[in-house]
């Protein structure tokens, strides 16, 4: 698709505006070094940051000698992102500033059953009422909610195209939501929000080349390559958790067998467990969360179902992630979500052991594979990146007498 003057400018202010953000402090001179782009450039662009008083001058840093550099910070003051991680059992929403801190946090919690579209609009339409509420910001300060919906989005339309887990299919999620909430709406999925979050503030931040696991009740993988989120050419790509692990395998959402999803996601495990120990107290036949929470315990009291439990896991997932290492050939394999999160370092450990036993020495060797440094929501977190961006997006086609429809939806005039 051919990109216009005015998008590559918007991509240019966004990415002038990311290394602020990440930077701050931060010169003009050391932001044309960052993103390539020249200093005139980047000067003309910081001007109109300042002129949307999204970033602030803060003064001049130390010289020891010429012309001291004016320096520029973000003015989280300057705005509110929310961002929403809407997953299979739980919907959790954040507000943040323009520092992307965490202002405000709203969670709902999804039972059994509880899949239907306007169900899951009603909790998300909530906990971002919560959220403003929490953070006493005036609505003309949200610049935009970024959501974040499981399995393949169409980001132009705001339509959830498919969601296994929910049998969903062409639902138009962004005009449901649009119809509670009045701030603009911009729709994406957790593979690339949290590879995004990865890449502006945690373990991608600087490398080229990335791939961010995501673990949680479904699996997939957000790509970074070449220094840019890699989205394929429908917004498809990452679909790594239903690619087939085993010929003839598990049963999976998708309706194929063998999905890497149906052995390493929190339902896979869950499935591991019982298979090797039906009656165990760890076990939680109807909550993920409560399962992997007494897994993480038994591992650290040396429970043997538990270790063989996270060790097998562990070995479908080092099996899968070493194809990716060979394919992609990434500087760092991140291991993302909630469920990486409650394993944590002994599911690193053996997914490490798991990753040199299948993949070829010299990529395997370039490979660092680690967990997720990120304190907060990865998916809410990435989610707000995606407001920002349409917020930016927004401001250049008003700029510009907006002469095509927008990529967001907002909520009839009252």
């Amino acid at each position: 698709m051919k990109r216009t003057s005015r998008d590559i400018r918007t991509a240019n202010r966004y990415e002038v505006l990311r290394q602020i953000i990440a930077e701050s402090p931060t010169s003009r001179q050391e932001l044309a070094a960052a993103t390539g782009l020249s200093l005139a450039t980047v000067a003309t662009l910081v001007g109109e940051l300042l002129d949307l008083r999204m970033i602030t001058e803060v003064g001049f840093e130390d010289s020891a000698g010429g012309r001291p550099r004016g320096l520029v910070a973000v003015n989280a003051s300057g705005g509110a992102l929310i961002g929403v991680d809407i997953a299979e059992t739980y919907v959790r929403v954040e507000l943040f500033d323009l520092g992307l801190n965490v202002l405000a946090r709203a969670d709902e919690d999804m039972r059994p059953g509880e899949g239907r579209p306007e169900q899951v609009v009603a909790h998300v339409a909530a906990a971002v009422g919560s959220v403003v509420a929490q953070a006493g910001v005036e609505g003309a300060r949200v610049l935009g909610v970024g959501v974040s919906v499981p399995g393949q989005v169409d980001r132009d339309t705001g339509i959830s195209e498919y969601a296994p887990n929910w049998d969903w299919h062409e639902v138009p999620l962004l005009d449901l939501l649009a119809e509670h909430i009045a701030y603009p709406l911009h729709l994406d999925n957790p593979l690339r929000a949290c590879a995004v979050a990865e890449q502006w503030f945690g373990a991608a931040r600087g490398r080229g080349d990335a791939v961010v696991v995501n673990l949680g009740t479904g699996v997939g993988a957000g790509l970074v390559l070449g220094g840019g989120l890699h989205r394929g050419v429908s917004n498809s790509a990452g679909e790594w958790g239903h690619t087939t692990l085993v010929l003839d395998g598990r049963l999976c959402h998708c309706g194929n067998h063998g999905c890497v999803e149906t052995y390493v996601g929190a339902p896979g495990i869950m499935l591991n467990l019982r298979e090797l120990s039906p009656k165990s107290t760890l076990l939680h036949p109807e909550d993920q969360t409560a399962t992997i929470d007494a897994l993480a315990r038994g591992v650290a009291a040396q429970d043997p179902v538990a270790l063989k439990v996270v060790r097998d896991t562990a070995r479908y997932l080092g099996a899968g992630i070493a194809d990716l290492v060979n394919l992609l050939n990434p500087q760092v394999v991140v291991l993302s979500s909630w469920v990486a999160a409650t394993l944590g370092e002994p599911l690193l450990h053996e997914v490490r052991e798991a990753v040199a036993r299948h993949a070829l020495r010299r990529p395997f060797a370039a490979t660092e594979i680690v967990l997720s440094p990120i304190p907060s929501d990865p998916v809410c977190l990435g989610a707000a990146t995606f407001a920002l961006e349409g917020a930016l997006s927004s401001i250049s086609q008003r700029s510009t007498r907006r002469s095509g429809p927008s990529r967001s939806r907002t909520a009839p005039p009252a």
